[in-house]
């Protein structure tokens, strides 16, 4: 399933909607449409309040029931059928079921992540960077699957501008894959690892870099060159794990202005997400909600290839099987 966080206006302001993108072009309220099928197909006398904690409204509720509420979502799916095309359709309560899905705003698939780990998984990246420095790939990155933590607060979607600081000169991108746990676990043996996963999304890692090199410089970091407003973006769609493999070779691309800048794939990473997992979980609960990152594929971001976005660029990261997150740089926003 294409999982996603969708807005609406509500009697009270913008809401937002757990949903599953459909085949036909829309998209499906998932918690409006369990409590439906609970009704019309069992009668069931307290379907809205049944379905308000097995399928919940949002992705951050909905992260922590795990495989459960995916096989739940899925069969809510699977009970509208062809019904899930009819953009408009109402359920018995009231509330819309079905939205068209150039309707619907996209937020991020998890607008309020409990946690984001953003790791160095990708060697081709580690190695350009550290000779664009003039220096050798560290032996500790051999040795453990390095990371760092980032600003939960700074997370924006699929269409939302990126803002460019006045007083930042170089604005970069990172195309990257995300995995958020769905299923919390301690001390997680690698082979078990993906198992804990509810699904991946496009990650954008936004970077000031020439705030980052002074920053670093004084071996503590990253830290704001990362951290700002904007600056963590994630989507469009949270794809499950049934039907997306990390270790497969899944394309992966960067366009700015429509030019390809960065291509890739997700099975160049020399630390997977078991890898990573495996190792982030030593000793250290992962709860749901969490996220974590691969790091930037080779060629991913501007510094290893010496091209860097400008103010009113169009960045578009692309990563087969999950879908196109497109933003905009807007200098002052």
């Amino acid at each position: 399933m294409k999982l996603c966080t969708f807005e609406i206006d509500g009697p009270l302001g913008p809401c937002r909607r757990l949903g599953a993108a459909t085949s036909q072009g829309t998209i499906l309220d998932l918690n409006l449409a369990y409590a439906e099928m609970l009704a019309e197909r069992d009668a069931h006398p307290r379907a809205v309040d049944l379905a308000a904690v097995v399928v919940p409204a949002t992705m951050r509720e909905f992260a922590g029931n795990g495989r459960f509420g995916i096989e739940a979502a899925r069969e809510a799916l699977g009970f509208f059928g062809e019904r899930a095309s009819q953009a408009g359709l109402r359920g018995s309560a009231g509330g819309t079921l079905v939205h068209d899905a150039g309707t619907v705003r996209l937020l991020a698939p998890l607008p309020d992540p409990r946690s984001i780990r953003d790791c160095m998984g990708f060697e081709e990246h580690v190695k350009t960077s550290y000779a664009k420095m003039g220096q050798p790939v560290p032996k500790i990155w051999y040795e453990l699957p390095l990371y760092y933590k980032g600003n939960v607060s700074s997370v924006i979607g699929p269409d939302a501008e990126v803002p460019w600081p006045s007083w930042v000169k170089l604005l970069d991108y990172e195309l990257e894959l995300a995995a958020v746990i769905g299923t919390a676990g301690r001390n997680i043996p690698v082979e078990r690892a993906l198992d804990h996963v509810l699904g991946y999304t496009v990650f954008n890692d936004v970077s000031a870099r020439d705030v980052q090199a002074r920053e670093m410089s004084g071996g503590l970091g990253p830290t704001k060159g990362k951290d700002l407003d904007g600056h963590n973006v994630m989507g469009p769609f949270l794809v499950t794990g049934e039907e997306f493999d990390p270790r497969r070779p899944h394309a992966m691309l960067a366009r700015v202005n429509g030019e390809t800048w960065s291509r890739g794939d997700t099975a160049s990473a020399h630390y997977g997400f078991a890898d990573l997992i495996a190792y982030i979980s030593r000793d250290e609960t992962l709860l749901p909600g969490d996220v974590i990152v691969s790091g930037t594929v080779g060629t991913g971001c501007g510094i290893e290839i010496g091209r860097f976005p400008r103010p009113g660029d169009v960045i578009e990261l692309e990563i087969e099987g999950i879908g196109v997150l497109r933003n905009r740089f807007v200098a002052g926003a």
